[in-house]
């Protein structure tokens, strides 16, 4: 099984996350509130929804039909798509929305509704991402293949000198892949490595369930468009695309300057499978926060600027991680650990250009 070879060290007692742990759980229980969503998170579903659905029930039922007004429609659809990825499913996901598992279950299926696939991701994200952050050959988010190098550790092609530049253009066809070809691809790897069966799914029945999701997707996102919009085809797909192309490169541009950046390390583990460091130092050496203090990308990312808090603590609701993060700094500090932010989402936006650019120049470590 991809991963399963590779070890963190063991923690000592009183080692750095078993305090970190205890003094973020003394946080809820002495402000007397729940780990998961709370009211302003229950609103921030609604108004992503929203963003998403509203402008296409308007399209559907031709409420708008100006050519000019459906694509504004299909590019705030394309803003909310990105919404529900980074502020919904992503929570649900990860058990984080609600102490109810079928809850995080329902909540997290509207990744499938947005043409993508809640296990598949789980396995991608939460398996691999969240176990082994920037190692190479296990962490599936910094395995771009050919045209990117997000690693140190991977092959340098010529290309890689100038992808500091054309990485912006690849990282708006993110969901186009999704809902196109890459899940298919991701499956069979699963499948080869042993992570379906510890999923227990197996191999023919996510692809029937994936294949049935994606049929349906296009059906409503795309075949009743074209057959119910007055306006020419040609705007209809040229929407769909835009609202692809908005919805990936947002979200790659928040994913992106949380784990390639100048700060990043980059561990590969020894000839027996060891890390040196423990999961928890791990997540701080491969992890970066960013813009701590907008207050509004902070409520649109859904708290993955606070990327830091994130890792540490995937099952605790994002509308928590900024109160949560001055004991992850502190405690961090206090046991002489790094933790890395940048003051300004521009500011990691250039950080991670820089690091692109270094990479792109640097042969194979």
């Amino acid at each position: 099984m991809k991963g399963s070879l590779i070890k963190f060290s063991r923690p000592e007692q009183g080692d750095f996350f078993s305090v970190l742990n205890r003094r973020v759980n003394d946080y809820f229980t002495q402000q007397g509130i729940s780990r998961f969503a709370n009211a302003a998170m229950v609103t921030k579903t609604i108004i992503m929804l929203s963003l998403y659905l509203f402008p296409y029930l308007l399209i559907v039922t031709q409420t708008i039909t100006a050519p000019a007004w459906v694509m504004v429609g299909w590019i705030i659809m394309g803003i909310g798509m990105s919404g529900i990825g980074l502020s919904v499913m992503h929570d649900a996901n990860h058990g984080a929305y609600s102490r109810h598992a079928w809850v995080n279950n329902l909540v997290g299926y509207s990744l499938n509704f947005l043409g993508g696939n809640s296990m598949n991701w789980r396995i991608q994200h939460n398996v691999l991402h969240h176990s082994f952050t920037n190692v190479d050959g296990h962490d599936e988010d910094i395995e771009p293949k050919g045209a990117l190098r997000f690693s140190p550790h991977q092959p340098h092609k010529p290309m890689h000198r100038y992808q500091h530049i054309y990485a912006w253009a690849l990282y708006s066809l993110m969901t186009i892949m999704w809902v196109t070809i890459k899940e298919f691809r991701q499956l069979k790897r699963w499948k080869h490595e042993g992570l379906l069966e510890a999923q227990g799914r197996s191999y023919n029945g996510l692809m029937i369930e994936m294949g049935l999701c994606k049929i349906g997707y296009y059906l409503y996102i795309l075949v009743l468009p074209l057959a119910v919009s007055p306006v020419h085809w040609g705007l209809t797909v040229s929407g769909f695309i835009i609202m692809q192309l908005i919805a990936g490169l947002i979200l790659s541009l928040v994913f992106q300057p949380a784990h390639v950046v100048p700060s990043s390390e980059y561990p590969l583990p020894d000839e027996s499978g060891n890390l040196e460091s423990t999961w928890a130092i791990h997540q701080l050496a491969t992890t970066a926060n960013f813009a701590p203090k907008n207050r509004l990308l902070s409520w649109f990312v859904g708290g993955l600027n606070f990327q830091i808090e994130h890792h540490l603590f995937p099952n605790v609701c994002h509308v928590h991680y900024k109160k949560i993060s001055p004991i992850v700094k502190q405690t961090a500090l206090e046991f002489g650990l790094p933790y890395h932010e940048s003051p300004t989402f521009r500011k990691a936006l250039v950080e991670h250009a820089k690091q692109l650019y270094d990479l792109g120049r640097i042969q194979a470590a």
